[in-house]
C-alpha cells in the first residue's frame, strides 16, 4: 500500500522557519516525482515545488523561490521542504503528492498525482 504522511507543520512567527517531512511507503522511492502543495481558506489547492527524483531535479513556483527548498533523503524515503523567511501568506495546510509519471510541465496541477499525504497545517503568524 502506497503511504506518503506529512509532518512537520506548525505555528511560526513571520521571518521564521520550518522544515516538513513526506515519509513515503509501499512503493519504488527512486522512481518517483514528489510534489508539495499548500491549500489556504477559501482557495484552490496550488503546487509550490516539486522534486522529481528520477531526475533529481527540482523546482519551485515564483512566490516560494529563494525562501523554500526540497531536498530528499533515499535512506529515509522521505522528501523535505524546508521554508525560511515565512510570511502570513504562506499560512495553509500542506500536503505532499506522488506520481510515477516522470517530471513535466504539469508538475504543479493536482489532478497529475496519484498519492496524497493528510496534510499538514502551516500557520504564519505577523
Amino acid at each position: 500500500e502506497v503511504q506518503l504522511v506529512e509532518s512537520g507543520g506548525g505555528l511560526v512567527q513571520a521571518g521564521g522557519s520550518l522544515r516538513l517531512s513526506c515519509a513515503a511507503s509501499g512503493f519504488s522511492f527512486d522512481d518517483y516525482t514528489i510534489g508539495w502543495f499548500r491549500q489556504a481558506p477559501g482557495k484552490e489547492r496550488e503546487g509550490v515545488s516539486v522534486f522529481g527524483l528520477r531526475e533529481r531535479v527540482t523546482y519551485y513556483k515564483d512566490p516560494v523561490k529563494g525562501r523554500f527548498t526540497v531536498s530528499s533523503d533515499h535512506a529515509r524515503n522521505t522528501v523535505y521542504l524546508q521554508m525560511n523567511s515565512l510570511k502570513p501568506e504562506d499560512t495553509a495546510v500542506y500536503y505532499c503528492a506522488g506520481r510515477l509519471d516522470p517530471l513535466g510541465s504539469t508538475w504543479s496541477l493536482p489532478r497529475e498525482y496519484t498519492y496524497w499525504g493528510q496534510g499538514t497545517q502551516v500557520t504564519v503568524s505577523s
